[in-house]
Parts: C-alpha cells; sequence; structure tokens
C-alpha cells in the first residue's frame, strides 16, 4: 500500500490483551458537499468503535440528531471485558443505540422545534476479533475483503423494500423519485428496531462505514476500486472526492479501517504513532460549541478546505466533566435556599408576576399564530376513510387544535397498497408543496394491486382552484 495521506489523520486500536487479537487502522472524513449549507451527517472512529449517523429534519435540525447520537455512542468506544459473549456484544449495541433514541426524544420534550428530527445510525463495535453491529436506516458498511466487496447491512427505505419484492432493480433505484424515503430511524418517538448482527473479521479485512452521500453515487465496482489500494487516509479522501465528482448533492462521511494482525501493524508502526480518536461533522461542531444552547453562525458546517475535498477530520477530544461535588443544589423547597433567595418588595411582586405572565400569553399567542401562518403552507399525503388524501397542513396535532385538513381527495385506496406503503401513508408522508404531494400520489397509484382498473390517484378533475374549494374544510 501506498505511505499515508499527511492531509488526513489516523489511528489504531492496539492489543492491549492477548497476542491473537487484531487491531484496526482508521480514517474518518466528513465533507459538507457542494449543494447542502449545513452538514447533517456525524462520524467517529476510535480503536474500538466505527460509527456513522445522518440526520434527517432539514429545518427540524437534523445536525443535533446525529451529533446527540455520536455522543451516546462514543461511550461504547472502550475494551471490551474478556469472555464477552455474542449477545453481550450485541446487547451493548443495541442499548447504546436506544440510549440515542431516548435522548434525541427527551431534547425534542425540551424544544419542540426539533420536532420531525431524526437520524440513521451504522454502529461497528470491535472486540479484537469480532465485530457487533448495530444499524437503522440507509447509512450501509461494507467488507473488503480478497478483492470482492460486499454490503454487511441492509437499507430501511422504501425503495429497498422495492428491489426485496422485485418490482424495481437496484440501478432503477438510484433513480427512483422517493429513493431518498427511509423507514426507520433514531427519532425519539417511534420505537427503535435496529438491526443486529455479528461479523467474523480477518487480517486484510477492510471495513467501510458510510452515509447514503456517498453509497447513493457511487456503485458497488466504483467502492471496491477505490478500497483496493492505498491507506484507509487515501481511501477515505478518495471516496469523498469520487462522491462530489459523481454529482452527489448531499453531505458525504466515509470512515474506512484496515484490520490488522500484530505483524502488519508492526509494517506501519510509522503511521500508528499517534492514538487518538476521531469525530468529523456535525458531532464536532456540537462539540465546539463554548455555551451550551448558543448556536453561533456558520457553526454546524462541515470541515472541508475547498471543493477539491482535501479535508481534515478533527481530533475527538470530548471530556466528560463529573459534576462539581462541593456545589449544593438548588431546591425551592429547600429552608436554607429559601431562607437566602433574595425576595421583592411586596408591592411589586404581584405587579411583576402579572406583567410575566401577560407577556408569556402574548408570546404563545405570536408563536401560535406564526406557527398556523406557516403550517398552512404545508402539505402531506395521509389516510382518511381507506382513501389517501393530501393534507394542507403539518403532520401533528395540539391539545384541542387540529393543524392540518383535507385539501384533496383521490381514488387511491389504502387496502390496495402494499401493507408497509400503508403502514407509510398512514403515518404521513411530507410533500414540499401540493406538486409534489400530488406526484407522490401518482406513485402511490401505481403500487395499488390490480384487484380492479381505475384512473390514477389524483385530485378531481378541473383546476386546482375548484378542486379546493370542493374538499377544503375550515373550522
Amino acid at each position: 500500500m501506498s505511505g499515508p495521506d499527511p492531509e488526513a489523520a489516523t489511528a489504531t486500536a492496539e492489543d492491549t490483551g492477548s497476542g491473537g487479537m487484531l487491531r484496526l487502522h482508521y480514517s474518518a472524513i466528513s465533507d459538507v458537499g457542494r449543494v447542502r449549507k449545513d452538514n447533517q451527517d456525524s462520524g467517529y472512529a476510535g480503536p474500538w468503535l466505527l460509527t456513522v449517523c445522518d440526520g434527517v429534519g432539514g429545518a427540524a435540525r437534523g445536525d443535533i440528531a446525529s451529533g446527540t447520537a455520536v455522543q451516546q455512542l462514543r461511550r461504547l468506544d472502550e475494551q471490551p471485558p474478556s469472555g464477552l459473549t455474542p449477545d453481550d456484544l450485541l446487547g451493548r449495541v443495541a442499548g447504546a443505540l436506544h440510549r440515542a433514541h431516548d435522548r434525541i426524544g427527551e431534547l425534542v420534550d425540551e424544544d419542540p422545534a426539533l420536532n420531525g428530527t431524526s437520524t440513521t445510525a451504522t454502529v461497528l463495535v470491535f472486540d479484537g476479533t469480532r465485530a457487533g453491529i448495530g444499524h437503522i436506516g440507509d447509512s450501509r458498511a461494507y467488507l473488503y475483503r480478497a478483492g470482492e466487496i460486499s454490503q454487511l447491512t441492509h437499507d430501511h427505505t422504501f425503495v429497498q423494500s422495492l428491489i426485496d419484492e422485485g418490482r424495481i432493480t437496484e440501478p432503477e433505484s438510484r433513480v427512483h423519485p422517493h429513493r431518498n424515503l427511509i423507514l426507520k430511524a433514531l427519532d425519539g418517538i417511534h420505537e427503535a428496531e435496529p438491526d443486529l448482527f455479528l461479523a467474523d473479521l480477518q487480517p486484510g479485512d477492510r471495513l467501510l462505514l458510510c452515509s447514503d452521500g456517498a453509497s447513493g453515487v457511487l456503485d458497488d465496482a466504483r467502492l471496491a476500486d477505490v478500497l483496493s489500494t492505498g491507506t484507509p487516509d487515501y481511501a477515505a479522501v478518495e471516496l469523498v472526492r469520487a462522491s462530489l465528482e459523481a454529482g452527489s448533492s448531499d453531505n458525504v462521511t466515509c470512515i474506512v479501517a484496515d484490520v490488522l494482525d500484530e505483524a502488519a501493524a508492526a509494517g506501519r508502526a510509522a503511521a500508528l504513532d499517534e492514538l487518538q480518536p476521531l469525530l468529523v461533522g456535525a458531532a464536532a461542531e456540537l462539540r465546539r460549541r463554548p455555551v451550551k444552547g448558543a448556536r453561533p453562525a456558520g457553526i454546524f458546517r462541515g470541515h472541508r478546505s475547498g471543493d477539491t475535498g482535501e479535508l481534515e477530520p478533527v481530533q475527538a477530544e470530548i471530556p466528560d466533566l463529573p459534576p462539581d461535588v462541593h456545589a449544593i443544589p438548588s431546591d425551592p423547597i429547600d429552608p436554607e435556599t429559601a431562607r437566602y433567595a433574595p425576595r421583592e418588595p411586596f408591592r411589586f411582586f404581584w405587579l411583576r408576576r402579572l406583567m410575566v405572565a401577560l407577556i408569556a400569553v402574548g408570546l404563545v399567542w405570536m408563536v401560535a399564530a406564526g406557527a398556523w401562518t406557516w403550517s398552512q403552507s404545508q402539505y402531506y399525503v395521509g389516510e382518511q376513510d381507506g382513501q389517501v388524501v393530501i393534507f394542507r397542513g403539518v403532520n401533528t396535532s395540539l391539545p384541542g387544535i387540529d393543524l392540518s385538513q383535507p385539501f384533496a381527495t383521490t381514488n387511491v385506496e389504502l387496502d390496495r397498497l402494499p401493507a408497509f406503503v400503508a403502514e407509510g401513508v398512514r403515518d404521513g408522508i411530507a410533500a414540499d408543496d401540493f406538486a409534489d404531494a400530488e406526484a407522490i400520489v401518482d406513485n402511490l397509484a401505481s403500487e395499488m394491486s390490480p384487484a380492479e382498473s381505475l384512473d390514477r390517484g389524483s385530485v378531481d378533475t378541473g383546476t386546482r382552484a375548484s378542486a379546493a374549494q370542493r374538499v377544503i374544510t375550515w373550522p
């Protein structure tokens, strides 16, 4: 293999146990890409852990979801205890994924603006001889062995389900209008159901974990071609470069790791003298926040030093700060706390409370009015009385307030759709605008079983305005 690329950071997982253990020599790269404004991918590579998370949510801050997931998952980067059984190894992976899932849910509860955020997660935990893998979403893990590449994970996407049913081919899935629709993710709301499995590793294996910014534009042959040469540094940089040159419109994150025995590791001793975990993408930017909750402009941009793809990941120096054992918690019902709490003069006490209450009510009203106005420019495809319906508004509700209304009826019947597609419709499929919602309906119509001949799903004939008058209902 060629010498190390000085522009990329590397590290190894050294054997601290018996001589039969293997080591990982890895590199991690994340690029914001040439289209996106923010990097919503996150990645982590350490001696015992490789993981890629691709945030989903757009305005709902997918970067926070992926960064939060990686912050939870990175706790797996420690040497597993001796005698760990396969079930124990997979249990550690599953536990970490569920903790990440729960933490995202907590953030959504704390900040409703994050509602709708989620992230994929592909996790590989190394124990010295094998890998415990957890996977949810459409990020991927590959194994390159003896000149052959194989995909270890299975996408949880709409198009993958069509491939599994033999309805479309892999090349067709790359241009399918709904190729980006994922069916599973960590969102803190729906039950997390990751795939969990083991992979035995051999010296000479090369592992690749990547977001769909790479796998969506590079086929297996191209991936294998890049993985066949060079160090992990070289391969990771070239994969990102190749993805951008192939027209990727997404963030691109790649982690490449070589599996080494002691002899191979000794041959790379010069390149393996620094044992630093690597943190890239949104997770690295979240780490750099000087104050919790602060969001300086541009802070979530990915790491790139130009459109040529010459990238430099950052070191994952994320200290776990212990709580101050000398601090006294503030408890409002603690007599000592109340005793020393400063108090306002009594004559101003109720006036201040009244003003605060009025301001709070005014702010709530303004936010509610703004949210309602914004919601009426949103559309999604859902179900009503067994039929597919285009709704105007957002696919959620507040106590006593319905934030969406049927906007256009269709003749697409839910019970004539495949079960997994029907379930997606029941959950609601977001659309960019009304035209996109119509396109989704057209696609659903093509999925109906041919029990009887019906026209494609669409709004009633006539102008859009007249159709709207027939189907819009007002409170």
